[in-house]
């Protein structure tokens, strides 16, 4: 079941536009960083295009549909990749593009970025710590609660 809190305003929901832009910009952050890491096909832009798409809905630079078509190539891009670390990367920014529709697509953003560095060998509570604090004030106590019930565990 969706949680209620993560419904943007005008759908009836308590989250205000500019609490939405900020959870995108910091779903971008999350999955920007992995993909630095281990996106490997430097000719393949889906996944960087994914992120630059979250980003610059969140300056109010294009629509939610078009961030919606940069999700969907993100996540198409994920299920070309060569390793795993890689797809989920490229699935970390397919959902943070996909924040513009769902914010709390925010939520897997990050956890498919968190996944990312597990499967690259990296250190995943360092990362959860990074995630934590990069999390905008005013959205902080909202992720950390939602992953707290969605994960059985805190931020």
């Amino acid at each position: 079941m969706r949680d209620r809190r993560f419904v943007a305003s005008h759908r009836g929901g308590p989250l205000f536009i500019e609490d939405h832009r900020l959870l995108a910009l910091w779903a971008a952050e999350c999955a920007g960083r992995v993909i630095r890491r281990f996106w490997r096909d430097d000719n393949d832009r889906r996944p960087s295009e994914a992120v630059a798409g979250a980003e610059a809905w969140a300056r109010g630079e294009n629509s939610v549909g078009m961030a919606r078509k940069l999700a969907v190539a993100a996540h198409a891009a994920a299920r070309e990749a060569g390793d795993a670390a890689s797809a989920a990367g490229a699935r970390a920014a397919g959902h943070a593009a996909g924040t513009a529709h769902m914010a709390d697509h925010c939520l897997a953003a990050a956890e498919y970025a968190l996944r990312a560095v597990e499967l690259g060998g990296g250190d995943v509570g360092k990362e959860r710590a990074w995630q934590e604090q990069r999390l905008p004030d005013a959205v902080r106590d909202l992720v950390v609660s939602a992953r707290t019930l969605k994960c059985g565990r805190r931020s």
